[in-house]
């Protein structure tokens, strides 16, 4: 299982949590709004981490993080038939580094780009607690 931690108030970022919850629905992936600084507090995650990029933590093993593209490539590779267009993606030479300079532009710009919510999206399939945390095993 994994938690990502993404965007609430951003528009794509909310419309892309929607497209994993329907092609999940909630087997592999749970989601926390980086709004909600209660529930990232568990996590050890703070808002100024957040600025980064989603990150994707696997929940077994808090300690194993991914962060902006690399939090996306992983997710790819977790999807079905997810693994051979990553690998593909990551064959070609230069494309890796493409991809990272536009995540960053998409991140730096997403609400200039494409918009901002009023109200923080909350997922179907909220992941409130970090549960290896609690257990004191992080």
């Amino acid at each position: 299982m994994y938690t990502v931690i993404y965007d609430g108030r951003c528009n794509l970022c909310s419309s892309l949590v929607q497209v994993l919850e329907q092609i999940d629905q909630g087997k592999q992936f749970r989601y926390i709004p980086m709004q909600d600084t209660e529930a990232l507090a568990d996590w050890q995650v703070t808002p100024q981490d957040c600025e980064k990029g989603m990150i994707l933590i696997q929940v077994d093993q808090p300690d194993h993080r991914w962060q902006g593209s690399d939090a996306a490539e992983e997710i790819a590779r977790l999807l079905p038939l997810g693994r051979p267009f990553l690998d593909a993606y990551r064959a070609i030479p230069g494309l890796k580094g493409l991809g990272d300079r536009t995540y960053a532009q998409v991140r730096d710009h997403r609400y200039d780009w494409f918009g901002g919510r009023s109200q923080t999206y909350q997922t179907q399939y909220p992941q409130t607690s970090c549960p290896t945390c609690e257990a004191g095993l992080s």
